[in-house]
């Protein structure tokens, strides 16, 4: 009985061993090879995987980053514009919520409030996530840059040359 019993603990030892589960390095890898090939899908799936399998690696935060630019530049193509928009936003917001002390935390926030104004114009929702994002980040290098979105969201390029203009009399 001894020796079944050893017998078939080796044998699940060795099938737990055998295991076909990819490392976040291997999955960010594959994730990559995808993207460079426009499969968007199977892109999608590895960053996916990744982000919950290993949602304490180092590598999560990027693979978020990667997944929500998908997203962000409407490459799949199973949903529409807006959802693709809106899943940017969710997975941009993410990455400060979820690795606010992580090197893509502070453009994962403002690229957030980017895409809320620029491509959604929910200005409400950008408003509040780039004043987040100044009281958060006041001193990062964007902070500039989220202080003229506030002061410019909602007009055309015309509009904020006119204004430019007229601040410099």
């Amino acid at each position: 009985m001894k020796t079944i019993i050893s017998t078939l603990s080796f044998f699940i030892l060795l099938l737990a061993g055998c295991s076909d589960k990819k490392t976040a390095g291997e999955l960010r890898t594959e994730g990559e090879k995808f993207t460079i090939e426009e499969n968007f899908p199977e892109a999608v799936l590895s960053y996916e995987t990744l982000i919950k399998e290993y949602p304490d690696d180092v590598l999560a935060p990027e693979a978020t980053v990667l997944l929500a630019t998908i997203y962000q530049n409407k490459l799949v193509k199973n949903i529409s514009e807006n959802e693709s928009l809106l899943k940017s936003v969710e997975l941009f917001k993410n990455i400060y919520e979820k690795y606010p002390g992580s090197e893509q935390a502070p453009m994962g926030l403002f690229m957030a409030g980017f895409v809320q104004a620029n491509e959604l114009h929910d200005y409400d929702g950008a408003t509040e996530t780039y004043s987040l994002f100044l009281k958060v980040f006041p001193d990062h290098d964007l902070a500039t840059s989220a202080n003229e979105e506030l002061n410019n969201m909602g007009l055309t390029p015309e509009e904020i040359l006119q204004k430019n203009l007229a601040g410099q009399e």
